[in-house]
């Protein structure tokens, strides 16, 4: 055990004089988080600017409906001329939404029937949505307003209309209102924990393979798994403080930007979810480091394990983006899957959900075994001469 700490201390003290290496680490720790308050500021100021403005609609026949002009008016619409095509203006992007009013509405609406509309728009155009979704609430309202009117006039209660009033009772969090944001935190997370202890690795073997520092370390009088155990550990504290890194930035981002104001919720992320969080991904550090030594060790060169090596960061933390999309329930199966139980459980713990400590429980150690195992292999492959020639 003496002899490892020996190791560890050594490569210690060569990855701290080597800063360039670490310091590449650290910078994919801030990495995250400036990246998603970017986000968040860009969408939460443009969502921002387009609810609070008046609302801009091209209008082609607008002179075929006085009243409904008159009824947008006094909801703070701006009316303006729509292009000769409202399809192609839209498709093109020239503008947002377009109001068609035929010829034959005026003669509808007369006559008590269902005067109908066009409301051109691009459902998948989400710089959109906020002008599209106005526009048609707007016309929902008026059709509604004007149906209550028709029945008010032929003496039938308006009550009719409504057999069944629903109520909603919204059971979302804050924070799960925010998942689209939320749901990136586990992606950056173990991205940052990866790339913290890749460029330490890297220089540790296949750097000191070509700097011809390894052989003579070898052929001392001890176990090279033991060599292979101590560079192992000593990349543990760089992926740590990544970790701790881009946990603080996240803290740091949720508390300085006006989240409230941005996105209409406020994200707690307190000391408590800090350490839960930290806690959780521990045993992601020990996976990391275990798969990036072997991983450096088969590689010939520096050049190689760094063409590996930022692939192997990526594979794991995918999962992370995927719940963003397509939320996963946090059964026992999914805990059994390393990184991808961690991921889940990151969410849950920023959701404000209840967590089941058996799952905590399984993550963990299922990591740890699957860690232990390619510890295993990365030291048969430093037992082997194919550590010292690369071939």
């Amino acid at each position: 055990m003496k002899k490892i700490l020996v190791i560890f201390q050594k490569e210690m003290l060569d990855n701290l004089r080597d800063y360039r290496s670490w310091v590449t680490g650290v910078f994919w720790a801030l990495f995250g988080p400036l990246l998603l308050g970017g986000m968040i500021m860009l969408l939460g100021n443009s969502i921002r600017e387009k609810v609070d403005e008046s609302l801009i609609l091209p209008v082609l026949g607008a002179e075929n409906a006085p009243n409904l002009i008159a009824f947008l008016e006094q909801q703070d619409v701006i009316f303006e001329a729509a292009p000769a095509d409202p399809e192609a203006a839209v498709i093109a992007g020239d503008i947002n939404v377009a109001l068609i009013i035929p010829e034959n509405y005026s003669e509808e609406f007369s006559a008590g029937e269902t005067a109908k509309v066009q409301l051109v728009f691009d459902s998948t155009r989400q710089s959109a949505m906020v002008d599209i979704n106005r526009a048609q609430n707007l016309l929902e309202g008026y059709g509604d307003y004007i149906g209550l009117l028709r029945l008010s006039l032929r003496g039938v209660s308006p009550e009719v209309m409504r057999a069944v009033q629903v109520e909603e009772v919204d059971t979302a969090t804050p924070q799960s209102q925010a998942l689209i944001f939320l749901s990136m935190l586990p992606y950056f997370i173990i991205f940052a924990i990866f790339n913290g202890a890749s460029p330490v690795i890297t220089d540790a073997t296949a750097g000191e393979r070509e700097r011809g520092s390894l052989e003579p370390l070898l052929i001392n009088p001890l176990p090279r798994g033991w060599i292979a155990i101590g560079k192992m550990l000593s990349a543990m504290p760089f992926a740590t403080f990544n970790l701790i890194i881009t946990l603080v930035g996240f803290a740091t981002i949720f508390r300085i930007l006006p989240m409230e104001e941005l996105l209409g919720v406020q994200i707690g992320f307190d000391i408590s979810a800090l350490l839960a969080v930290f806690l959780i991904c521990l045993p992601i550090v020990f996976l990391a480091c275990a798969i990036q030594t072997l991983i450096a060790s088969f590689a010939k060169t520096t050049k190689e394990a760094g063409t590996y090596l930022p692939f192997i960061g990526l594979i794991p933390s995918l999962p992370g983006l995927a719940l963003a999309f397509l939320p996963v329930k946090p059964e026992l199966w999914t805990m059994l899957i390393p990184t991808f139980g961690q991921q889940i459980l990151i969410n849950q713990f920023l959701r404000s959900e209840p967590i089941s400590g058996v799952n905590i429980l399984v993550s963990a150690v299922l990591t740890i075994v699957l860690s232990a195992a390619v510890t295993y292999v990365a030291i048969k492959l430093y037992e082997g001469e194919r550590i010292i020639t690369g071939k």
